[in-house]
């Protein structure tokens, strides 16, 4: 070993003592860091608009979140390029444990395929925390469009070529790919037209500015309950307990299933321990290790 260009010897068992100190030393950090952490506000990056099913899961597990770790978890939405500016903030944010985003298809998958250029490579950008959901979207169409049937529609939709507009939460969303995978499948064409979020897409869909939506079921539901959408099928490949007289669109089209996954992601590089307590925080079965037992055990029973 040189210092100072001189050459100093360790003793091969002494050399091994250092070496098994360090890795003590090392051990002994990990497990102070998970005992420690958090020690502040986490930071929950929210690709899409407020209002929207994503934004209102966020904050749903987030308050579970701050419950059981005695933190607060602070939302923002960052939103645009069909959640890609969301997502690119929490993958080039510090990866210390303090920020978290919601990962979806579109993301993973539906990004890599429709924009040349990404600031990220989420495979390697990102450390995996938990799954949250898996859930089914849902054709949803302007009461005043005259079809009530999957089948109906897609009559109305050849015999006004141009005339459909169909709403989106964004491009590359699971909301625009399930629209465009009915229109492939069925041959008909319907005018995409992408918007910032879930909420604002829904809105013109009320008021008929745009005619039908692939939406995520728990944003649209309550509008279909009270009649104010109209549901013609639901994309996963057996029918919703939330709506089950809704058919499945594959009852009318043969081999058509889409289903929606999402799960919480941090930045790589982010501690394991970090990302170890963070999915143990939303496991009511798994008690939360920490140094600090008071207001931080209490918040976990309640939970439990």
């Amino acid at each position: 070993m040189l210092f100072g260009g001189n050459v100093v010897r360790i003793p091969r068992r002494r050399f091994l003592h250092l070496g098994a100190a360090a890795g003590a030393f090392a051990a002994v950090s990990r497990i102070a860091l998970a005992q420690s952490y958090p020690s502040r506000p986490i930071h929950w990056i929210v690709s899409f608009t407020a209002g929207g099913p994503n934004d209102t899961e966020a904050r749903i597990i987030g308050q579970y979140l701050s419950e059981r770790l005695s933190q607060q978890v602070l939302i923002e939405n960052k939103v645009g390029a069909g959640g890609n500016i969301g997502m690119a903030a929490v993958l080039s944010s510090p990866p210390d444990g303090y920020t978290i985003g919601f990962a979806a298809p579109n993301n993973a998958i539906n990004a890599t395929s429709l924009y040349e250029k990404l600031p990220f490579d989420f495979i390697r950008d990102s450390a995996p925390v938990a799954g949250t959901m898996l859930l089914t979207n849902v054709m949803v169409v302007h009461p005043d469009v005259p079809a009530k049937t999957v089948a109906e529609f897609i009559a109305y939709a050849k015999a006004n070529p141009g005339k459909i507009n169909m709403a989106s939460s964004g491009s590359g969303t699971s909301v625009h790919m399930s629209g465009e995978l009915f229109k492939v499948m069925t041959g008909i064409h319907m005018q995409h037209v992408p918007y910032r979020g879930s909420a604002p897409a829904l809105q013109d869909l009320l008021t008929n500015r745009v005619q039908v939506m692939f939406d995520n079921l728990p944003g649209s539901v309550e509008h279909i309950k009270a009649g104010t959408l109209r549901a013609l099928g639901v994309t996963a490949g057996k029918r919703a307990a939330a709506i089950p007289d809704v058919p499945t669109i594959g009852e009318t089209v043969p081999g058509y299933e889409a289903v929606v996954w999402y799960g919480i992601v941090a930045p790589k590089g982010t501690p394991p321990e970090a990302v170890n307590v963070l999915n143990a925080a939303g496991t009511p079965s798994s008690p939360i290790r920490s140094s600090r037992r008071g207001s931080r055990n209490s918040a976990a029973r309640r939970c439990r």
